[in-house]
């Protein structure tokens, strides 16, 4: 279990590729890259372009499908990358005339904009750089990680065409949203960013760092070195089957899978290779991800499939990763019996605690739950267990506290002492494993 906490810890030690600081209020943010400056840099545009030359598996499916006219759920962004790697230019000019359409979203029209913009006549770039100077000229009310990703996407597309919009932006988005709002609310445990954000963070991020120079995650190191994994770990053990597609689920409140989320899990780890293919949670994921079942081939995933995959770099084996996550910072705890298909999962994250096993969510038991490597407790409905840990063991988990709450912990044998529950209502504990112990705890402060 402390197999990939040594290698993370051999990662932290290589020299970090230098990077700009986040700019000061007097640094202005620019953009002088050429185009395309979005996600298809000239090194990932290369490798693009030789997987064509290679005829590879993922270019074949994705070709198949652009050549076979099949209805992309998002058009503008699969023809503009067909184009931008075949050189097509009747793809090319189909995503143009795309993206000039009625009630497209921002996000594909910036990608097609810098992607096929010497497709596009006078009046047709005119036309479409209005609309995105337009879309990004007042600050949303109500700004996810999706919008702030697409609106990013608009002003760098923009930039150095359009006078002090794009610029404008750009610095708001890196001085107020993110560093005004984002890191803040991760410093204090705060749940900013969501599994779901993953995708569209990890575009934004790339965007950022190809075409201003500055590595956002730095402003929030632990929060980025643990996301992979809690990614990873966070993924009920069953794999769903549709159609011809096969998926992992990520924990989520949802009644039913859905295979669009599920894409975009796929796609947003992908991207977290492709954005630091040399530290250790990527090579982790990198292991995850190199399974020839779990290809994206729906006509919306596959575009994503061919942009990010990269099935020439190493990957480490997931089954080095730890069966228990628990993030203090953020009160979140996923704990599997095994990596297998057919494992147990517990999860307790966002409020909510949630039980997987035999392929289906359900409500655990009301006991002591002993997953292996570690048991959980359930501390709303009782305050002294009895549990014993056995010798693949390591902890004991008492959720469903009140958070941040002071409790007095007595462990048989040993003495009193004080514990803090993290953000999500939960106590790690370590007793004495091989043998029943009791565990007792209540509120620091009260009496019998």
């Amino acid at each position: 279990m402390r197999l990939l906490a040594a290698i993370l810890a051999l990662a932290s030690c290589r020299p970090a590729p230098a990077q700009a600081a986040p700019p000061q209020n007097d640094e202005p943010i620019t953009v002088s890259t050429e185009h395309p400056r979005l996600l298809l840099r000239p090194q990932r545009l290369r490798l693009l372009r030789r997987e064509r030359e290679r005829a590879s598996a993922r270019w074949q499916q994705f070709a198949a499908l652009v050549e076979g006219k099949a209805p992309f759920e998002e058009r503008g962004f699969a023809l503009a990358l067909y184009y931008q790697v075949a050189g097509d230019e009747a793809a090319g000019r189909e995503a143009v005339q795309f993206a000039l359409g009625p009630s497209v979203d921002l996000r594909q029209q910036a990608l097609v904009y810098d992607w096929c913009r010497n497709l596009f006549d006078e009046t047709r770039r005119t036309a479409l750089a209005a609309k995105l100077e337009r879309a990004i000229a007042v600050a949303p009310k109500d700004e996810t990680v999706e919008t702030a990703r697409s609106r990013a996407l608009a002003a760098i597309a923009l930039f150095d065409e359009v006078e002090q919009t794009p610029q404008r932006e750009l610095e708001r988005l890196v001085r107020q949203w993110w560093t005004g709002r984002i890191i803040p609310a991760l410093k204090a445990g705060r749940p900013a960013i969501s599994r779901d954000d993953a995708y569209p963070l990890f575009e934004f991020l790339h965007a950022m760092r190809d075409n201003t120079i500055l590595d956002l995650r730095e402003q929030a190191p632990q929060f980025f070195k643990e996301y992979p994994i809690e990614h990873l770990m966070s993924y009920y053990p069953a794999v769903y089957e549709e159609s011809e597609a096969a998926y992992y689920i990520g924990a989520s409140s949802r009644g039913r899978p859905d295979p669009r989320s599920a894409a975009l899990s796929r796609a947003g780890e992908l991207a977290m290779v492709a954005y630091d293919t040399n530290a250790a949670p990527s090579q982790v994921l990198q292991g995850w991800l190199m399974h020839d079942k779990f290809i994206l081939r729906s006509t919306f995933g596959a575009p994503y499939e061919f942009l990010w995959a990269n099935p020439y770099l190493p990957g480490l084996s997931y089954y080095h990763v730890p069966l228990v996550y628990h993030n203090p910072d953020f009160g979140r705890l996923f704990i599997r019996s095994s990596w297998e298909d057919d494992a147990s999962w517990f999860g307790a994250f966002n409020g909510r605690m949630q039980f997987f096993a035999d392929g289906r969510l359900q409500t655990p038991p009301p006991g002591p739950l002993d997953l292996t490597q570690a048991v959980v407790c359930f501390g709303q409905s009782a305050s002294r267990f009895t549990v014993k840990l056995g010798e693949d063991a390591e902890s004991v988990f008492i959720v469903g506290l009140k958070p941040r709450q002071t409790y007095e912990v007595e462990i048989d044998d040993e003495e009193m002492f004080e514990a803090e529950a993290d953000p999500g209502g939960i106590v790690e504990l370590e007793p004495p494993r091989g043998k029943p112990v009791g565990i007792r705890l209540k509120p620091a402060g009260t009496h019998p």
